[in-house]
């Protein structure tokens, strides 16, 4: 066996990269931003400036630089793909997918159009934000790339614990309120549209709650970490056991 290193990389085995926002609020784990939350080591680069005003907000297109020299901070470093930790990334998708060279997936959003397509013609995808009123058509028309979908979409925004973890970044969480409200939200979604049969978590900050959300709805869940399982699997093939 014969392992060779690229120049500058100094720490191996860490096969997903992730762009962090600049916040000051706790990831329990399920969140992108806790490494516990996978079975595997993965690399992290935060991008200063890139906050929940200028990402999520505004949508700030000059996030585009910073974003794109920590994506070749993390390639250098030897990932085999790069993603994010929040799910307006996807205005970047695509530029950051022309310049890297390894695969790149920037927002669950991403998984729409696979959803849908595990649906009947009349059904939809409830999509639950962080803030539908920041989830933009373009946001959509990206994650979508050309494939149509039928969704509706919750927010999370006005939800009084949700709002100050995530919003406010009051420094604290309470992680059973949150789990109250997520469940809320989307007991919500689907009473108000009975042809959802699936829900997408948008927001990097609601995987912890998935499996409560599952409990209630009895609907499949998809989040930024059934993606970035999904991604590793395929970047990182191992061996099939068994036997004859």
């Amino acid at each position: 066996m014969i392992y060779t290193v690229k120049r500058g990389q100094v720490t191996f085995g860490q096969a997903i990269g992730i762009i962090m926002m600049d916040t000051f609020m706790p990831f329990p784990p399920g969140t992108p931003g806790n490494a516990t939350t996978f079975s595997y080591p993965v690399l992290y680069e935060t991008v200063r400036g890139c906050d929940m005003e200028h990402l999520v907000y505004d949508g700030d297109q000059a996030l585009l630089e910073p974003m794109l020299e920590a994506g070749w901070r993390l390639v250098k470093a030897g990932v085999r793909a790069v993603t994010g930790n929040c799910g307006f990334m996807i205005l970047f998708q695509e530029a950051l997918a022309r310049e890297l060279p390894v695969p790149v997936f920037m927002s669950s959003l991403l998984q729409l159009p696979f959803v849908s397509r595990l649906l009947k013609p009349h059904e939809k995808v409830g999509i639950i934000s962080a803030s539908k009123q920041s989830l933009s058509p373009e946001h959509l028309r990206i994650a979508l790339g050309g494939a149509e979908a039928d969704y509706v979409v919750a927010g999370m925004e006005d939800q009084p614990a949700f709002h100050a973890a995530i919003h406010a970044e009051v420094g604290e969480l309470d992680f059973e309120r949150v789990e109250s409200e997520v469940v809320t939200v989307a007991q919500s979604l689907v009473e108000e549209n009975p042809d959802v049969r699936a829900l997408l978590f948008e927001c990097t900050d609601l995987p912890p709650y998935a499996a409560a959300t599952q409990e209630a709805t009895g609907l499949p869940v998809f989040d930024y970490s059934t993606l970035i399982d999904y991604v590793f699997s395929a970047v990182v093939r191992t061996r099939f056991e068994g036997y004859m």
